[in-house]
């Protein structure tokens, strides 16, 4: 953890917990918008104005808010307008690295080693973890935000011109819809597998894994009329977050987390749905379930021992990959 600036504890997935020893995760610090023409966005400041090979993204494959922003890089097709740096899937004493492990990339842009040095750079007195992502201006040597949902609505609209756009994971009509199921899905599911695999506590635990079937269970139910994506058959925002907790379930949250009333794989309709966005073209290319799990894994708290198990496999994802070279420049 950072304080001041300066590196002063080894890395600890719980800082902060509740009354009930409930896990309390960190709010965003950096909260600043690209913009079309560099206007300020809904918070921070203004000054970042969309612009081809400005900014870059630093990522965890293992992480599913990084992965938020790769599935939005992707499918807006800003592969040539956003450089992306990958760190290494296991966590450090130090956080994340950068490094050479398969899929990981060194950082070329600051030459930092860990995560937690790019932090300072952008304030000097920076208080707090090192997260991924990080989106970063290249012209300004600073972060510009590290909230996912932020970055997921850059990507979407921010870019302007530069972004493909035939897909629009936000589209005015639905924006109601969009942050309503948002709304329900991210406490329940999304922070919620994290609540109960780093509860400190019995009740917190059960109260979270609770939170966390029940609302597997209401998603089930919400995808057996035949629809496609939670709000029919456009593809949203809401999928995205939706996605990336789903893909994880089955290989690292099912056990590390002991949320393991149930599997993904034993929901048909999501298991259904989870193969259709897995389907769709540039999706799987974001994933890689050897990172995912290798990164759980690593987490000394809750598997000391550092084995990591050689299964489940997660069907209908053929073979596992990583970002290429070609995407991460």
């Amino acid at each position: 953890m950072l304080v001041n600036g300066k590196w002063t504890t080894d890395w600890q997935p719980v800082q902060a917990k509740d009354e009930k020893g409930g896990f309390v995760r960190q709010t965003s610090s950096f909260r600043n918008w690209v913009t079309p023409d560099g206007s300020a966005g809904p918070t921070g400041e203004g000054g970042f104005k969309a612009e081809a090979g400005r900014y870059h993204l630093y990522v965890a494959l293992t992480c599913p808010w990084a992965s938020r922003t790769l599935i939005g890089r992707k499918l807006k097709k800003l592969e040539d307008v956003i450089s992306v740096s990958v760190v290494e899937p296991a966590l450090t004493e130090q956080g994340w690295r950068f490094g050479d492990y398969p899929g990981a990339d060194r950082d070329e842009l600051n030459g930092a080693t860990y995560m937690h040095e790019i932090y300072p750079r952008a304030d000097p007195v920076f208080s707090g973890r090192a997260t991924v992502p990080v989106l970063w201006d290249k012209q300004r040597g600073t972060i510009v935000n590290n909230e996912s949902a932020d970055i997921l609505r850059m990507l979407n609209s921010g870019l302007g011109d530069l972004a493909d756009p035939s897909v629009d994971f936000y589209p005015a009509h639905l924006a109601v819809e969009i942050d309503a199921l948002n709304a329900r899905i991210y406490p329940a599911l999304n922070n919620g597998v994290y609540q109960a695999g780093f509860a400190t506590t019995q009740i917190a635990y059960e109260e979270a894994c609770a939170e966390v079937f029940d609302m597997l269970e209401a998603l089930e139910s919400q995808l057996g009329d035949g629809r496609d994506f939670l709000l029919g058959d456009r593809f949203t925002e809401a999928d995205i977050r939706l996605f990336v907790t789903l893909v994880r379930f089955d290989v690292a949250y099912h056990g590390l987390f002991k949320t393991n009333r149930k599997r993904i794989a034993d929901y048909p309709g999501l298991s259904a749905y989870q193969a259709r966005i897995l389907a769709i073209p540039g999706v799987s290319e974001t994933v890689s379930i050897d990172h995912i799990k290798r990164g759980y894994y690593s987490i000394k708290a809750l598997n000391p021992s550092g084995i990591v198990p050689v299964g489940p496999e997660l069907p209908h994802l053929h073979a596992d990959r990583n970002l290429s070279a070609e995407d991460r420049r």
